[in-house]
Formats: structure tokens, sequence, C-alpha cells
């Protein structure tokens, strides 16, 4: 299906055909745009970035290459193609036709995902805020700018969904949207790890790596609710969020390789000769691992949760590849055994509903796709003769939410004393000392096809352009 982008809203809805609401979303386009200009990368406005933009919604349309000014992005309203006589695949409703319409028993348990996800949208904005004064690369620069504008239009998809179907308070939400702000003491953003804020770039790969995954996966849950509308908005936002995880992933790649590059000229892998030559050592990017898996995990919710398993229930959120992946859709019977804290220090078993444990079978698929890139990193430190290696810590550590939360416990998911825990917190995450080295490594490099001296040139460029192409023209 084509987009439209003669319209002011470019758009696959044909929302020329609905004055009140493309009046409506008019009228929320000037605020979006007031909000890109006070909290996104407003000090590039001027920059013409090589962009890409959706024309289409099909494999062969949905990219289209060029230099853009940011402000000038055309953000709009794209759902995947609808799926002939589609239906309902999982809880107490299988097999019955989908919904085009919201019903008015789940109003409010819609609503409050829908608004829950949008949040998240134009939060990774503000929390990259800044990034571009200290880019490692034009390379890395466009591709930060890339991410933004489609967190912003990702924004879009949501408010779309509030204004169309939601009436009055669907547009009080989608104004609320513009107001919170990351970090804000009295309006912060809905979910904690959106409120990190992210001041280099090691971070920056970090959080595209896990925190966008997560991303990946409530985007996949949704992609198969019932109600078809929001189902056919994830599905299209999945084929943008799988360039933010190649950000992450590539850009750890490429820390991690040339870190390896320079223990291999020192004959050393000694901490303080490796950042003697201004590099990030292994044992300090595993402390931020450590800190952006485990800040990443709470997203997913409580192990056993209520509201999860009325979603899947009431065919709201299904689990990721529902159709594909598993063979009982409706989990009446099922049940799903967890191990929990005693409260004397100890372990005990649990058996609960499936159902009820939803959250945790989407957490427990997160943490295996998070090991995909490890695997990867490995790989290369294998390669290069060294025995360290990366790992994740366990689900138990740092928990704020569920059975785990507050809960101390080592990287092995083994309970400690709080005493223990307070005291080897700087071994297992990144310490202030740490965190200023890092800041010290983030220098600004825009010459093109150069690179910081911390982290080693991808292997190819952007749609088959070379590394030294000017990915952003800088006026």
């Amino acid at each position: 299906m084509s987009i439209d982008y003669s319209q002011k809203i470019p758009n696959n809805v044909n929302l020329s055909n609905d004055r009140t609401l493309q009046r409506a979303l008019e009228h929320w386009q000037p605020h979006f745009l007031d909000w890109w200009r006070e909290m996104g990368p407003n000090d590039f406005a001027s920059a013409d970035v090589y962009l890409r933009t959706a024309t289409g919604v099909d494999a062969q349309g949905w990219a289209s290459y060029g230099a853009v000014k940011m402000p000038d992005y055309r953000w709009g309203i794209f759902l995947a193609d609808a799926i002939p006589d589609r239906r309902i695949g999982f809880g107490d409703s299988f097999g019955e036709p989908v919904w085009q319409q919201v019903p008015g028993e789940y109003r409010s348990q819609f609503r409050r995902l829908i608004v829950t996800q949008g949040d998240t949208e134009p939060a990774s904005v503000e929390q990259q805020h800044l990034l571009g004064h200290t880019c490692p690369s034009l390379y890395d620069l466009r591709n930060l700018f890339q991410v933004n504008v489609e967190e912003g239009r990702h924004l879009w998809a949501m408010v779309y969904l509030l204004h169309a179907h939601f009436g009055r308070d669907g547009r009080e939400e989608a104004e609320e949207l513009l107001a919170r702000h990351s970090g804000d003491a009295d309006k912060p953003r809905i979910l904690g790890t959106f409120n990190e804020p992210i001041s280099d770039w090691l971070s920056f790969y970090c959080f595209t790596y896990f925190t966008d995954r997560d991303g990946k996966f409530q985007l996949k849950s949704l992609a198969e609710s019932s109600f078809d509308p929001l189902a056919r908005t994830c599905r299209f936002m999945l084929t943008e969020e799988a360039h933010h995880m190649f950000v992450g992933e590539t850009g750890i790649g490429r820390v991690v390789k040339r870190t390896l590059e320079v223990m291999k000229e020192l004959g050393s892998d000694d901490v303080q000769a490796v950042r003697a030559q201004g590099v990030v050592d292994l044992p300090l990017l595993q402390r931020y691992l450590n800190f952006w898996f485990s800040s990443s995990l709470d997203l997913f919710g409580s192990e056993v949760s209520s509201n999860a398993a009325s979603s899947f229930a009431s065919g709201i959120k299904g689990r990721p590849d529902e159709t594909t992946q598993y063979q009982d859709h409706v989990c009446a019977d099922a049940t799903y055994e967890l191990q929990v804290p005693d409260g004397k220090g100890g372990l005990q078993t649990e058996n609960v509903s499936l159902r009820n444990a939803m959250n945790e079978v989407l957490r427990e698929a997160y943490v295996r796709d998070c090991e995909i890139g490890l695997k990867r990193w490995n790989m290369q430190i294998q390669k290069a003769g060294h025995a360290f290696r990366l790992k994740l810590p366990s689900t138990r550590f740092r928990r704020g939410i569920g059975a785990w939360a507050n809960v101390p416990t080592d990287l092995e998911g083994r309970i400690v004393s709080r005493e223990e825990y307070e005291r080897r917190l700087a071994e297992w995450l990144p310490t202030p000392a740490d965190r200023a080295y890092v800041q010290s490594l983030m220098q600004r490099v825009t010459a093109p096809g150069k690179m910081a001296g911390w982290v080693a040139p991808p292997d190819r460029g952007i749609n088959n352009l070379g590394l030294d192409y000017e990915y952003v023209r800088l006026s």
C-alpha cells in the first residue's frame, strides 16, 4: 500500500476521508513540531542528513534514501496491509474475526497499553538529545538521527490510534505524551528505563541493543492483537525497530573489535594499559551491559500478573509469533513453573497459571534474543585468543518489579546479604569513575570516513555507499 506524501500528514489510512480526525491530528501536529524543536537534536536542524523514508509498507517500497533536513522529515501514519479474513489468534475469543473498533469493555486496557508504548518513543529522543555533539563519526551521527526520526514517527503511530479510536480521552492522552519528559522531576516518562540519562555513545549502543529489543518484543506482542488497527500499526513499526537494534549490535561489536586491536598491539589485556590507549576495556563494557540489560528487564512487568492474564484472555496482547511458535493458543489450563524467593534467603518453586505468567514468557524470549549478540562478540574475543567472555547477568539481578524486586543477588542470581550487594555494586555496574572515563573518550569526529579512536569502522556503509560518504552535511 503506497503512502500519500502530498497531504499535510503523509498516510496510507485515507485520512482525507475523515475530516474530523484529520483536523484533530493537524491541530496536534504543530505541538509535535514544537516538541521536536525543543527536545530533539535541535542543534542540527540545518544539517542535511542521509535519511531513509518509507514510501510504502511492503518489502519493496518502504525505504527511500536521500538528504533531508530533520525538521522537514515527513512524519506520518502508516499501517501494514490488512490480512484478509484475519482471525483472533489467541485467548477466549480464538478463531473469531478481529476487531476494527475497540470493544467498550476493553477500552481502558487498550488505552493504557497504547499510551505506555507511545510514551517510550519520544522519551528515547529526549534521552539522546545531546549525543550528536560527541559523535564518533558521520556514519554514527546519521544512524542516531535515523533512530530519532523513526522514534518520532512511532509516536505518530500511537497518537493516530488514540485520536482515531479513543475520542476526547485519546486526544488528551496525546497531548500528555508531549508534556512528560525523560528525567523530569515533576513529569517524568512512565517507565523507569526511559528516564535514565544517555550521555555517551557506549550507553547509546547498549540502549539500542537492549532497550530497543524490549521494544521489539512489545511490538511483536501487540502485532498479534485482536484489535486490527493496532496489530497493523505495530507490524510496520517492527521493520524500523530492526534498524535500531542493528545500530546497537554492530556498535558494541565495533567497540569490541577496536579494543581487541589495541590489546593485540600492546600484547596485554591490562585494564590501565588498555585505557591509556583510549579504548573501552572489556570489564568496563561488561559493567555497561549489566546496567542496561538489568534496567530493561523490568519493562516486561511482574513474573505473575493478573493484568497480563486478562490481556491474553481478552485478545488484547498475545505472545510474539503466537501463530507460528505455539500450539496451545488458549492456555486455559496450562501452568508455568517459577522459582521465587522464599523470604528466608532461599528459593521456592511455584506453579502458576500460564496466562498469569505471560510477562515471564515474554522476558525469557527476550533473554534468548539478547544472547545472540553476545555469542557474536564472544566469538571475536575467542578468535583473538583471550579467555574473557561477555555474559548476561541473571534476570534476578537489580530488579525493581516482581518477585525479585529489591532482593539482593549477585550477577548469577544467588541471594546475598544487603551489605555484600551494596559493597560489590562497583564490581558489577559502571562507577562514576567508569562513566567519567567513557565520557573522556567522547570526542566529536566529523571528517568523512574518519572514526573516533575507541570504536572500529563498520564493515560497510549505508545503502551501498562508502564509509567516506558525507552522511551528514553540517552547516
